[in-house]
């Protein structure tokens, strides 16, 4: 390759250089001025040019013998430098953000930011040497005083005496949410002797065991396996609000609002009804004066060794701000609901904030250069040229090369993470450049240094003695690279969709299940009933003609949650009639088809031969490298498959599942440069115009750097641009071909195709489907989809259909809130101001062609401040592609459109979403649109307007309801798609079966799936029995159960019992026996026994046990008629005791003995088990 031969040259002229350098240590000076304590002590500090505002902050901090509160423009520039900081200096680094709404919301704060604020504020107060960021909005702000946080932090250390419902108390008082399971800040669960907490400010909550009126041991948790980490000696409980929630609170805040206003409404939506009942509505921040004699600043918790840092746009910024917070205040007084407090009562102005500054030094930072004087300097930084990597240019490193040719100093490359740190490096190796790693710069020895951290702009800088450091980013050598910072919502359970449906996770009373041998019930809630003095714990099943089956919670691995439908269309069955057993048996034999049908596709697809791919390992890493973003584990799953595929000497036919904007086009991107730099030809089919054009534009934009050439085929090309293109793929001449359904069209010919990359399959017709079967003959196939497919399937398939799931979203993603509203002007107006006012973008769907201009004229009228376009299927092709190209650039911010953004363009910006008639659209639909918005880091909204509640359908209100209440990928999201993953599996199945899901219900269908793939396998004929018939009945007359003290929360015990059933060896038990011991306390003895009898069934299966029961005078063993056991064993035992053991016909084995005592006989029928297993 061209490429290549270039790079071997150009290597030889780099170690010239590289070898005549001499080693010396690099001494760092910026030349800041000196700073001192002196009261108005104002310097400047000019030219920072690149980044290199960060290390004059690194510097000026380290210097100072104080504090260091860092002042900037915005939230965007306080998180790029609390990363990059790191990197230059060893002190502590606290980022203090704002609140994250508008003025006056009707939004309250995450409650990871009031955690991270709070820790803030408690940090000031301790005086230590470190560095505070704050943007401007959170300097002007007025916060708690610094008594409410002293008198409201306390300290728990290890054998601290009091009783648990002192801590509980104070903790309510606190502010703390009393929960099941605790989850996020905040909260705390009390289960018996154990309390579990999430603390405001801590990076991990904390599990405190009592033993009687002492703390036992206090250990850190993890949220999401709920599983104890490591013990602590002590806990430093912050309070969770910034202001009092208490009774004296509430009292304080009711006497203060009749004191400043007149009026006070008595409709129970006012704010002052909804406080003095303890309810803090969504936004009650914004009355916080109110909750204090009077609030303060955060000059107030500094101490007097301070040092501010502010930037030359500190005034300008300030000034911005507070003339929208007036706007605000002007616009949303009107609500009598709710009366608001003058801004002055809620921020300082900045000419308070002036005043406040002027008993601190100050150092204010500009990145032009300013007139040198006794208090004005400016840093001795250079800007790097352009050194990027020209992928069109003869020598694509020459702009490098000319750079380091004249420069006379040493070199400093920075990466983000180690990760790329690796990349760097081979892209480095042929230019024989090995880096010597630095921690800081201090370190720098060596011609050529490498640096962990999170610089993303490079520069030169000159030290006082004239030496030369030039810093240069991976975005100075790759082009712009987007960062991905750490999620504020990594602490949230991910929940796997199939352990949900499985584990009867959130099981609602009234809702359909599954019993194995009694067909489709309802739930009907748990009940403890005490049946001959053995109490244990039943499932009540409601089923036809009000009949009622009581189900042993030891047999819930015979019950199912239904899914199939919606819950009305759910199926009834009648005890003991015919039906159930049919409909399984037809289910049956149908699956039997699918089964063998899967097979023979498996078989076809081994037996057929396909290209195996060449894996250049140094180019294949340069090109992943050009990846602006960390890969999600499920991504790099994926992506390892398709590699792997293409690599084997059979066709590929791989599915890649994952949800809107989880990142499945970067695997799609690996594929194709895996087949172009195999000298093949890549084909991308999509089901619209616009995607079509998103994914040329991305592919163009990822392939800039290397010899790709990328064409794109659709109707925003005329008739002779689309002939020039065919033309060119005939030849070869074109690598990657983007289209629509016109790439199948008889007149496109390739010259050697070698992959086939699909998006959404299910949106093409019958005959484009025929068509792309006959490719799939010869062809690589990478199909991808967001229709979730569970996780079920692939266990079924087992190889049979190769499948990857990326189900863990990208970092930084915030789940979108979601309201349905009925249509206002006032909430439209509302939404579109709060996105437009932040920088961002709506999408406005009126899904009605001939009325959409009218619509867009309202919307200018309602918000005149905003930029509205229109776009929709029926335009010409060449204007929609304007408007949308418009759009994404943020030429207009409102795009009034119908259904065709479904699968349109992605725009990070747009991360607001208003939906006309929401009750019109299906539920996936829905889930598809409101995917459009919160493809960035910032909270995204999705409004479902509808008419008068009224006038909706019980089915539209049950959708609506479903999404609005379901903001956060957990169990809840999840079963709400699974009407989307039954048309998955329809999609991959066959319509036919999607019927038979329907008559038994999704997991059952899998289940009897699963089963007749492995007999199949096996060359058995696959049997309903073999699903019945492995269930062991255990009956010992002992109580086996959660007890309701022991586990108080109903839902949590009968996922538990689900659990216990349902574990297929003594491991899980194991890991189950120590989850509760860590989450619950010790076992109380029932729950001993509970668990000893589910590893007796798992004990009585390998043996091929039907029934095992014992009572105070004996028992026996039931045997299956298909079992098999070793005659010898039993014949040993009957010879060593004949009165004891017979057989009772062919299939019963008799034991006669006094067991008295629950626990004889469970002791007594263990080891009869074990001596039949280890004869």
């Amino acid at each position: 390759m061209l490429l290549w031969i270039e790079i071997q040259e150009f290597s030889r002229i780099f170690v010239n250089f590289y070898e005549n350098r001499t080693a010396m240590t690099f001494n760092l000076q910026l030349n800041l001025p000196k700073l001192t304590q002196k009261h108005q002590d104002h310097q400047t500090l000019g030219n920072l040019i690149g980044h290199s505002d960060t290390l004059a902050i690194a510097e000026a901090a380290e210097q100072f013998n104080g504090v260091t509160v860092v002042v900037t423009p915005d939230i965007h520039t306080a998180l790029r430098l609390e990363n990059s900081i790191k990197q230059f200096s060893h002190l502590s680094v606290q980022l203090f953000p704002d609140w994250e709404t508008l003025p006056y919301d009707n939004f309250s704060p995450h409650q990871d930011i009031i955690s991270t604020r709070l820790s803030a504020l408690f940090q000031l107060q301790q005086g230590n040497k470190q560095i505070f960021l704050l943007p401007i909005h959170t300097l002007l702000q007025k916060v708690c005083p610094k008594s409410y946080l002293a008198n409201n932090v306390f300290l728990i250390k290890k054998g601290d005496c009091f009783s648990i419902g002192k801590l509980r108390s104070q903790l309510e008082s606190a502010g703390y949410r009393a929960v099941d399971q605790v989850l996020e800040y905040g909260e705390y669960a009390v289960r018996g002797a154990i309390l579990d907490l999430y603390p405001m400010g801590s990076n991990s909550p904390f599990r405190l065991d009592f033993f009687d009126d002492e703390i036992d041991s206090i250990r850190t948790f993890d949220v999401d396996t709920q599983r104890t980490i490591k013990e602590i000696a002590e806990v430093n409980l912050l309070p969770a609000h910034e202001f009092p929630t208490d009774e004296n609170g509430i009292e304080f805040f009711r006497k203060k609002f009749r004191e400043k206003f007149a009026e006070i409404r008595r409709e129970p939506e006012h704010i002052y009804q909804q406080v003095s009942k303890g309810v803090l509505n969504a936004g009650i921040e914004y009355w916080q004066p109110l909750f204090f004699e009077e609030m303060a600043s955060i000059f107030d918790y500094l101490p007097q060794e301070t040092l501010f840092i502010t930037f030359d746009s500190f005034v300008e910024k300030a000034k911005l701000f507070q003339q929208d917070t007036k706007s605000r205040f002007e616009n949303r007084r009107v609500d009598p609901m709710r009366p608001l407090l003058e801004p002055n009562e809620l921020w300082f102005s900045i000419e308070e904030i002036n005043q406040y500054l002027k008993a601190y030094p100050r150092l204010t930072l500009t990145t032009q250069k300013t007139r040198k004087s006794a208090t004005k300097l400016n840093a001795n930084i250079a800007p790097l040229p352009d050194i990027a990597i020209q992928s069109t240019h003869k020598n694509i490193f020459k702009q490098f090369e000319d750079f380091y040719t004249h420069f006379n100093g040493k070199i400093l490359f920075s990466v983000e993470t180690q990760g790329r740190r690796e990349t760097l490096l081979d892209l480095l190796s042929p230019l024989n450049i090995q880096p010597q790693q630095v921690n800081n710069l201090t370190d720098i020895s060596e011609p050529f240094s490498l640096m962990i951290g999170a610089l993303d702009q490079g520069f030169i800088i000159e030290n006082p003695s004239g030496e030369l450091l030039a810093i240069i980013c991976e975005t100075d050598l790759l082009g712009k690279k987007i960062h991905q910072q750490g999620s504020r919502e990594k602490n949230r359970n991910t929940i796997n969709p199939d352990t949900v449906v499985r584990n009867l996770a959130e099981l609602k009373i009234g809702q359909p299940v599954v019993h194995l041998e009694n067909g489709v019930g309802r739930y009907n809630g748990l009940v403890t009933l005490d049946v001959g003095g053995i109490k244990a714990e039943y499932l009540i099943l409601q089923y036809a003609e009000e009949s009622k089956l009581y189900v042993p919670v030891a047999s819930l691995h015979l019950i199912s949650r239904y899914i199939g439908g919606t819950d009305e269309n759910a199926p009834l069955h009648k005890l003991g009639s015919e039906a159930w057993v049919r409909a399984r048996q037809k289910a049956a034999e149908k699956i039997r088809d699918v089964a063998a049908e899967l097979l023979d596709i498996y078989a076809t697809r081994e037996t057929k031969k396909g290209f195996a791919y060449q894996y250049d390992k140094e180019l294949y890493q340069q090109f992943s490298a050009t990846f602006p973003f960390e890969e999600t584990e499920d991504q790099r799953t994926a992506i390892n498959a398709v590699i792997s595929d293409m690599c084997l000497p059979k066709a590929m036919d791989r599915l890649v599942c994952g949800d809107v904007g989880f990142g499945k086009t970067e695997v799609a991107m690996r594929a194709a440069f895996l087949a172009v730099m195999n000298t093949k030809q890549v084909a991308i089919l999509v089901p619209t115009t616009l995607l079509a054009q998103q994914h040329f534009e991305n592919f163009k934009d990822r392939f800039a750097n290397f010899p790709v050439n990328v064409e794109v085929l659709s109707r925003f090309k005329t008739a002779k641009e689309q002939k020039v293109i065919l033309e060119k793929v005939a030849q070869g001449k074109v690598d990657i071909l983007v289209g629509t359904h016109k790439l199948l069209q008889n007149d496109v010919k390739f010259n050697d195709l070698g992959l086939l990359i699909i998006d959404e399959e299910h949106r093409f017709g019958v005959r484009q489907k025929e068509k792309i079967k006959q490719l799939r003959a010869n062809v690589d196939i990478l199909t991808l989809t967001a229709t979730p497919i569970p996780r079920t399937l692939n266990m079924a398939f087992n190889g049979i259909r190769d499948l990857s799931i990326i189900a863990s979203p990208p970092a930084r993603r915030l789940s979108t809130k979601t309201f349905v509203r009925q249509n206002d002007d006032n909430i439209i107006k509302e939404a579109i101001l709060r996105e437009i006012l932040r920088g961002g973008q709506v999408y406005y769907l009126h899904n009605d062609v001939a009325t959409i201009d009218n619509c867009a004229d309202k919307l200018i009228e309602l918000v005149p401040e905003a930029r509205v376009v229109i776009g929709h299927g029926q335009m010409r092709e060449r204007d929609l592609e304007r408007v949308m190209s418009d759009f994404y650039h943020q030429r207009f911010n409102v795009l009034v459109c119908s259904t065709i953004i479904e699968t349109g363009i992605d725009v990070p910006t747009a991360n607001t979403i208003i939906i006309e008639r929401a009750d019109k659209f299906g539920l996936a639909q829905l889930h598809q649109l409101r995917g459009r918005v919160g493809r960035s880091h910032h909270q995204a909204y999705a409004y479902l307007l509808t008419p008068h509640p009224k006038t909706l359908t019980k089915d539209a209100k049950k959708r609506l309801e479903a999404l609005e209440s379901l903001d956060n990928l957990g169990a809840g999201f999840m079963l709400a798609t699974h009407d989307l993953e039954i048309r998955g599996a329809g999609e991959l199945l066959g319509s036919e079966q999607s019927g038979q899901i329907s008559s038994v219900g999704f997991s059952l269908y899998m289940d009897l799936l699963e089963n007749a793939v492995q007999a199949l396998q096996e060359g058995k004929e696959p049997t309903l029995d073999e699903i019945t018939q492995q269930q062991v009945e255990i009956e010992l007359r002992i109580s086996a159960l959660l007890p309701e003290d022991y586990v108080p929360d109903v839902n949590m015990r009968l996922s538990f019992y689900k659990r216990i059933a349902s574990a297929e060896n003594a491991r899980e038990l194991k890991e189950l026996k120590v989850e509760l011991i860590d989450r619950f306390g010790l076992l109380p003895e029932p729950t001993k026994n509970l668990f000893q009898i589910t590893q007796l069934r798992h004990t009585a299966k390998q043996i091929g046990l039907k029934k095992i029961e014992a009572s105070v005078k004996g028992g026996y063993l039931e045997f299956k008629e298909t079992a098999t056991p070793d005659p010898m064993k039993f014949l040993n035992l009957i010879q060593s005791d004949k009165q004891k053991y017979q057989f009772d016909g062919p299939f019963k084995f008799k034991f006669t003995v006094p067991l008295l005592e629950s626990h004889q006989r469970l002791a007594f029928v263990t080891q009869l088990l074990n001596d039949l297993i280890k004869g």
